[in-house]
């Protein structure tokens, strides 16, 4: 087929003479010209749709021509601009009226300059009356394109442009017939309407073959559509991840069976494809294949291109090294050929890349390519802004807001990073940086324990930049707000929520890994409350064979398999991973939270064990680094570890001063297990100040006493309503048994036996 011209376009063409001809009212006309503008030049293209059988729509077909212009009507009585176009369509009777029309339809077009003075010198008057369009419209241009087009083309290429306009029209026949008695009829071809014949006919079936025949569709398609096409769906892969669905491969197959002239995108689309697949040599092989092609086209330009898109693929299937080595000579092939979009994006990208993987860029640390971080990140926002890439700008300010998080830096610092790459957002229409840009919001949000706002931030991105953002950042945001949910024990919802997400959105293989990831996260977080051994073992063993690239999320699993540890005992096995989890944090991907919670976890354990003098001085550094970094959850959650060590040397009433004044930000932060621990301490505070409190008499109890156990009661209540909210069946059991001991103190037997039988049931419980 030909690289330019279609069938459709030639039906176009005859849509574009008719409105030249002054037939469509001025009441149509801006319907006709929207509808042959969103065809000559789509703003947002309509390969992505799809009809009923999933195939996708690369071409605009007769019916959808029909649809748009049967409901208009034209200037002459009883005819739509439909049946004008019938007529114009038809009236291309023959392979050599197709040559008439083409040779003429530059007459629709104002005349040149050139034509414009010979017409002059040689006497010849203006036409005047009748309608032209500008050459340098988008019209014109068409016209002007498809001509070209036309007369490039070899005999056999332009008759198979006849036979494909022959069938494209066949359908309409009945209704032109109808419309038109006293033309000559001819369903395919005037000459042999001529000499009599018939498409049954052994002349007719050598000129023409089977017209009735439709498995020859995709052969009537033009090079340009079929680019078109790939380079959307690249743009797509390459935005929102995935792979390349099912109804476009069928399509395309059958595209390469008809013998259409492919352009080299196709390699680097099924690049693209096995990538995401998880086929590590079928996509070197087709990333190979597609810069092989373009290096002599381009005469090696896109040389720090293949080197980018190698240093990617190597990293994705855990070929560091290779990677680091590739990117390195990518990034001096760009700054020798002054690509300046190139380098930033391969600095950017050795940026993160050694945020994540700190050991493998020890060499090029030491060659001072990069300097250190802020250095990095200072380069990358003055190139950016040189070279007014604002999404790269967006990406760096947000970094740099990040690392400030991370490393416990100033908060308001942050906040105006991410208010920049807000408004940068909004002023350029960065669309795929709002994602980004919303998580870190939701991350910050959550340090400072305002945790309403961080949930709004998730709404906000999933109702509004979902579908335009990079899959991968949507699945980091639905489990973000999962993980909002699961905190306050809402785990059905949450585990609706991840399921939301559809399998057809999971064929590629990394995003699988995180969905299973993710999800396996939150069913493990609900069976450690459940005290499951059995299901957490086995949930452990299968997400830490995941082992995902994330370091953040590596340590997510570490904190949950401590936490189990912590509740079955196991002390010494704890402190073996808290104290492999700390050697693993790397200078360059610090964080400050995972260095709280370590803390946190150790001095828990050591209150445990009876060592409360060096669980003391955890607890207190932990306090100390949260307070500084305005690390909010992690302080409570620090201070309420620092009351369980004063417990166990019995500073009661620091205790009690200490877990009120924090208990309302406690519970503005949404954590139940965390406020069901602090109600835990009061109530354990309460009743060693009541123990401190004599007793009048044998088998009499003092006002105050009285006081301080009622307090003791009603702070249990609440913790069990907070155990109860996360499914937590050993604080459940802790918290009845220690109500029954209160009752029986007070000298309530009959409701200490049936807190005490209550006690047996959940213990029934939690075994089943």
């Amino acid at each position: 087929m030909s690289r330019y011209l279609t069938p459709s376009k030639v039906a176009l063409l005859c849509l574009i003479s008719i409105y030249t001809e002054g037939v469509i009212p001025h009441s149509s006309a801006v319907h006709v010209l929207s509808f042959l503008v969103a065809c000559l030049r789509p703003l947002d293209s309509d390969l992505n749709s799809s009809d009923e059988n999933g195939a996708m729509q690369y071409s605009l077909s007769i019916m959808d021509l029909e649809e748009a212009l049967s409901t208009h009507s034209s200037s002459i009585p009883g005819r739509s601009i439909w049946d004008l176009l019938l007529k114009k369509v038809w009236s291309i009777d023959s392979c050599d009226a197709l040559e008439l029309f083409f040779f003429n339809v530059l007459d629709i077009l104002v005349k040149s300059r050139e034509e414009q003075i010979h017409d002059r010198d040689n006497g010849l008057a203006p036409d005047l009356g009748c309608m032209r369009l500008s050459r340098c419209s988008p019209l014109g241009a068409f016209v002007r394109r498809a001509q070209l087009e036309f007369t490039r083309l070899q005999f056999h290429d332009s008759a198979k442009l006849w036979k494909g306009f022959v069938k494209y029209r066949l359908p309409t026949y009945h209704a032109w017939a109808r419309r038109n008695p006293s033309d000559e009829q001819a369903m395919v071809d005037m000459n042999l309407l001529e000499l009599g014949l018939d498409t049954t006919t052994q002349l007719a079936q050598v000129a023409y073959g089977n017209i009735q025949d439709d498995s020859q569709e995709d052969s009537y398609i033009s090079t340009k559509d079929v680019e078109s096409l790939l380079e959307f769906q690249i743009g797509e892969l390459q935005r929102m991840g995935g792979r390349v669905p099912d109804g476009l491969k069928t399509r395309l197959e059958r595209i390469i069976k008809s013998g259409v002239t492919l352009p080299n995108l196709i390699h680097y689309l099924r690049f693209l494809d096995a990538w995401r697949a998880g086929d590590y040599p079928s996509s070197f092989d087709h990333l190979h294949r597609y810069f092989d092609y373009t290096m002599h086209t381009r005469d090696r330009s896109s040389y720090q291109y293949a080197l980018l898109n190698l240093a990617i693929l190597q990293a994705d299937f855990g070929c560091y090294g290779e990677a680091v080595s590739a990117m390195q000579e990518a990034v001096s092939i760009a700054r020798e050929s002054h690509d300046m979009n190139c380098l930033n994006f391969c600095m950017s990208w050795l940026y993160h890349f050694g945020k994540a993987f700190p050991e493998q860029m020890k060499d090029v640390q030491n060659t001072g390519m990069l300097g250190n971080e802020k250095e990095g990140l200072a380069f990358l926002k003055a190139k950016a802004k040189e070279t007014e890439m604002w999404s790269l700008l967006s990406t760096t300010l947000l970094s740099e807001a990040k690392l400030e998080l991370q490393n416990g830096e100033s908060l308001a610092s942050s906040i105006e990073n991410i208010i920049r790459a807000s408004h940068l957002n909004v002023a350029k229409n960065l669309v795929n940086s709002t994602g980004p840009q919303l998580l870190l919001q939701t991350a910050l949000y959550t340090r400072i324990g305002i945790t309403h706002l961080a949930w709004l931030s998730c709404e906000t991105f999933q109702e509004c930049y979902a579908s335009k953002a990079p899959f991968e950042d949507y699945l980091k945001s639905a489990f973000r707000s999962s993980q909002l949910l699961a905190q306050q024990g809402r785990f059905k919802e949450a585990t609706v929520r991840m399921n939301r997400i559809t399998p057809d959105k999971l064929r590629s293989l990394k995003a699988t890994q995180h969905w299973t990831f993710f999800s396996g996260v939150l069913q493990l977080k609900r069976h450690v409350y459940r005290n499951d051994q059995a299901a957490t073992d086995h949930l452990l063993s299968q997400l830490q064979a995941i082992q995902l690239p994330d370091n953040d999320i590596a340590v997510l699993l570490d904190f949950l398999h401590v936490e189990f540890l912590i509740r079955q005992g196991n002390y010494t096995r704890a402190l073996e991973i808290i104290e492999r989890t700390a050697q693993t944090i790397h200078q360059d991907n610090f964080d400050i939270h995972c260095q709280v919670k370590l803390l946190c976890l150790k001095a828990r354990i050591l209150e445990k064990t009876a060592q409360p003098q060096r669980g003391f001085s955890l607890a207190m550094r932990a306090a100390s680094i949260a307070h500084r970094s305005r690390l909010l959850p992690g302080l409570w959650e620090a201070i309420c570890v620092l009351s369980g060590v004063l417990l166990s040397i019995q500073e009661f009433e620091a205790v009690v001063a200490m877990v009120e004044s924090i208990m309302p930000q406690i519970l503005e932060s949404s954590d139940c297990d965390l406020a069901a621990r602090a109600y835990s301490l009061l109530v354990d505070a309460n009743m060693g100040i009541a123990g401190k409190v004599r007793s009048q008499g044998p088998g009499q109890i003092v006002p105050a006493k009285k006081e301080y156990m009622n307090r003791a009661l009603e702070y249990l209540d609440c913790a069990y309503d907070q155990y109860e909210e996360i499914e937590d069946i050993e604080g459940q059991c802790e918290t009845i048994a220690k109500k029954a001991t209160v009752m029986h103190l007070t000298g309530d037997f009959v409701l200490a036996n049936d807190y005490a039988a209550k006690y047996l049931d959940l213990q029934r419980l939690g075994r089943t």
